[in-house]
């Protein structure tokens, strides 16, 4: 009975999100079981997406207003709920695994769930996350990589939705954390996610993360770009986070980089093209590129997949003769991001089949 409620939840939570796919080895379930008491599970099965009162939930769980808000509570603090608290009132909901629950063990990760999630990626959650990648996180271009000529929306802007948020939150990079706890790291710089909104107060709230100031955010994206990261915030015009991520640790980088097309399957407005009378052949794009979409041809100069190339700009900030160049992908191809988190949700719920 008692694994009846885990694989439950693990129906419930595959529905959210990119999902959280069942595999043959069962790690899910071992997750589960290592995140969730059966008390937990049973609880996480009443809540929805939709937030809600202690009082609320009570009353559908047919149990005490001081016991459901104390075990509410508990599991916001375990972060296994969300939860957001205004004008003393606290309202509870159910979270994806990814973005979600996996991230919000970021303060208390410990080698046996960062191991136990290395191989449900590699077993099951590499593959939901190319079927989903573009409406999961977008790419968009480092600032430095973009012509002052050039007009670049503001929700492709990095800077720019940096400067739309009254609330700036910076965190450790959970994927940063798991394979450095698994002596796999890149050394790179570790507080380097961006939390908005109620996501960003709850990141305070559980002391996950420090609120910054503007300047301070913006040399965070800084130094993210000197140490070759892909900016990624959510995709939606209004994201409620941002990471900057690496090809070595970024489950969602990896998982995308598996794809022999990685172009086509993320979410971005841009890609690189090339002047091969500037080049010099001096390779210092190749090691900044995470897709392994550059290569030296037969010549000596540049040549660029078009199929891998995402269109983060990061080569093109580092090319010292300009012959790397960010432009616009055909109009036809230009997407817009949906307006809201929530519209972002069906847009994932739509491609994955579940409405």
């Amino acid at each position: 009975m008692t694994n009846d409620v885990y694989r439950q939840l693990q129906e419930r939570l595959d529905l959210f999100s990119m999902g959280f796919p069942a595999t043959e080895s069962g790690v899910e379930i071992k997750i589960l079981k290592y995140l969730f008491t059966p008390a937990d599970a049973r609880m996480a099965l009443f809540l929805t997406h939709q937030l809600e009162t202690p009082e609320i939930i009570a009353g559908r769980i047919n149990q005490t207003i001081e016991k459901t808000a104390d075990h509410l509570d508990d599991m916001a603090e375990r972060g296994l709920i969300f939860r957001v608290m205004k004008n003393d009132i606290r309202r509870y909901g159910a979270i994806a695994f990814v973005h979600g629950i996996f991230e919000f063990q970021v303060k208390t990760l410990k080698s046996d769930l960062a191991k136990m999630a290395g191989q449900y990626f590699k077993e099951a959650f590499d593959s939901n996350m190319q079927k989903s990648a573009d409406y999961f996180l977008r790419v968009i271009p480092v600032n430095q990589s973009i012509d002052v000529t050039h007009n670049v929306a503001a929700y492709d802007d990095a800077v720019q939705i940096l400067k739309t948020k009254d609330k700036i939150i910076v965190t450790d990079c959970i994927c940063r954390k798991r394979t450095e706890m698994m002596d796999e790291g890149c050394n790179k710089i570790m507080e380097a996610c961006f939390m908005f909104g109620t996501m960003g107060q709850y990141y305070l709230d559980r002391d996950m993360g420090r609120q910054i100031p503007l300047d301070e955010a913006i040399e965070i994206l800084e130094k993210c770009r000197e140490q070759g990261l892909v900016t990624q915030p959510a995709t939606s015009q209004n994201p409620s986070g941002m990471c900057n991520c690496c090809g070595d640790c970024c489950g969602v980088l990896k998982a995308i980089n598996q794809h022999p097309h990685p172009a086509s399957i993320v979410f971005s407005n841009h890609l690189i093209t090339s002047d091969k009378n500037a080049c010099i052949g001096c390779e210092a794009c190749l090691e900044r590129c995470q897709m392994d979409a550059l290569a030296l041809d037969e010549e000596g100069l540049i040549h660029i997949s078009e199929k891998r190339c995402i269109g983060c700009g990061l080569c093109v900030s580092t090319c010292p003769t300009g012959a790397l160049i960010l432009v616009d992908k055909p109009e036809k191809e230009l997407r817009l991001p949906p307006e809201t988190t929530g519209a972002q949700m069906m847009q994932m719920a739509r491609k994955r089949g579940l409405i």
